[in-house]
């Protein structure tokens, strides 16, 4: 893209920006501005209160400007009038450093700085639901096992090949769409890509899916657990380093065990090392803990891991390696913020090739069938409280995300967790109401 986002309205006959940042609960945030103003507004940036969205700020604080990024300028395929740009958060002229696409900007630059180039792509799982949310959209989609149902995805075809034509316009190498393991469950895959452009485009498409659903009359989530007894909304992240010049994958080896090499041996330990802690930031709210430590569901398995192991091309492990000079994160879930899923990441795989960290046993059993056998490997926390605990405790990964990130998204998240258990339900009724 140019930089010039005047220039970028003029040539495509743009009305409006919507100028969007992504705060640390993963809500987007955004400013629809007329293309008239849009030059002072990238220079300068558009105007936010901090404190009215999720960020440690106070209704004291000045303004927050959120200065668009024009590299991730992207026209609304549905709306071409309007175009959306990431934006980076300012405030007294230094960088909010707790905001998510910073905090992912400058690990990705420490990366950088030992000479390695972070490419990434996420699988993002989403249910087509009724706009009450209370039941899944499709009410012919009752198979016990509907994964890549055939007759399913066809009746979503109008919704389904809508997201899909937008992502070929807008030349993101989209590959394949499919019904997922759950009723009324969904995943589409693009082609992966540099960390930032990864999250941005992570970002956008939540947008855009959501939107797209609106228009066709439902509603998309990507809530870690929607329904009781179905597979839940993962978002698995698959990871390779490359050299400076982006052209060369230093995670490939073919003499190695599994094609993976040293370095991404080193990068993987770091992932086992602080996979608890990261809990926290890649599965981040209350309900992502109903996904990966649920009990079968009715397609037969939960397809979520609920234990620390690794393996080569096994789906029931936390990190599988599917091929050479890459693997797969199984760990996410849908409510992953886009910007912190990619920094943590980052931020562990560093830590583990500074450190020499090693991955550990490799495991090649059923996990879900065989995982009582394995000895020593640690359980993924119970609950977000319990990651909260163990992000706290990891001071070298709070460390390496930022201390003012840290200690905001804790405070946020630690406050999450105490309005939750301050809750009265009806499970509470219904146990203990005649005791």
């Amino acid at each position: 893209m140019g930089n010039d986002l005047a220039a970028f309205a003029k040539e495509n006959g743009v009305k409006y920006f919507m100028i969007s940042y992504t705060d640390l609960f993963s809500g987007q945030r955004a400013k629809l501005v007329p293309a008239q103003a849009i030059a002072d507004m990238q220079k300068e940036g558009a105007g936010f209160a901090g404190f009215a969205t999720w960020l440690d700020l106070t209704p004291a604080h000045p303004d927050m400007l959120a200065v668009p990024d024009p590299d991730s300028v992207i026209q609304l395929p549905w709306k071409p009038d309007v175009a959306w740009v990431a934006a980076n958060c300012i405030m007294d002229d230094k960088e909010v450093d707790q905001a998510p696409r910073n905090t992912l900007k400058r690990v990705i630059a420490e990366a950088a700085a030992e000479g390695m180039h972070v490419k990434t792509g996420v699988e993002a799982e989403f249910f087509l639901i009724s706009p009450d949310g209370s039941v899944i959209s499709d009410q012919y989609d009752t198979a016990s096992k509907p994964c890549y149902d055939q007759q399913a995805v066809m009746r979503r075809y109008d919704v389904i090949a809508e997201i899909c034509d937008h992502m070929l316009a807008l030349g993101w190498g989209p590959y394949q769409n499919d019904h997922e393991d759950a009723n009324g469950q969904f995943e589409m895959n693009w082609r992966f890509d540099d960390a930032l452009p990864t999250a941005d485009k992570h970002s956008f498409f939540k947008f855009m899916v959501k939107s797209i659903a609106e228009k066709h009359g439902l509603r998309a989530t990507f809530m870690p657990k929607p329904f009781q007894g179905l597979t839940g909304n993962g978002c698995h992240a698959h990871i390779s380093v490359w050299d400076k010049s982006g052209k060369t994958n230093v995670f490939a080896d073919n003499s190695m065990e599994l094609g993976l090499s040293a370095k991404g041996k080193n990068f993987l330990g770091g992932i086992m090392k602080h996979a608890s802690a990261l809990a926290a930031i890649t599965n981040p709210t209350v309900n992502s803990y109903k996904r990966i430590n649920a009990p079968r569901t009715i397609s037969g398995a939960t397809w979520a891991p609920n234990t620390v192991t690794w393996t080569g091309n096994n789906r029931t492990h936390m990190v599988r390696v599917p091929g050479p000079g890459r693997f797969e994160l199984r760990l996410p879930d849908g409510a992953a913020n886009p910007y912190l899923l990619q920094a943590v990441i980052i931020a562990a795989g560093l830590d583990g090739i500074r450190s020499k960290a090693d991955p550990g046993k490799r495991y090649d059993i059923d996990m879900y069938q065989y995982g009582h056998t394995v000895k020593g490997a640690p359980k993924l926390p119970l609950n977000l409280l319990d990651a909260l605990r163990e992000f706290d405790k990891d001071k070298s990964l709070k460390a390496a995300l930022g201390e003012e990130f840290s200690s905001a998204y804790l405070k946020l998240k630690h406050q999450e967790w105490n309005s939750y258990a301050s809750h009265f339900t009806q499970w509470e009724r219904d146990h203990t109401l005649d005791i």
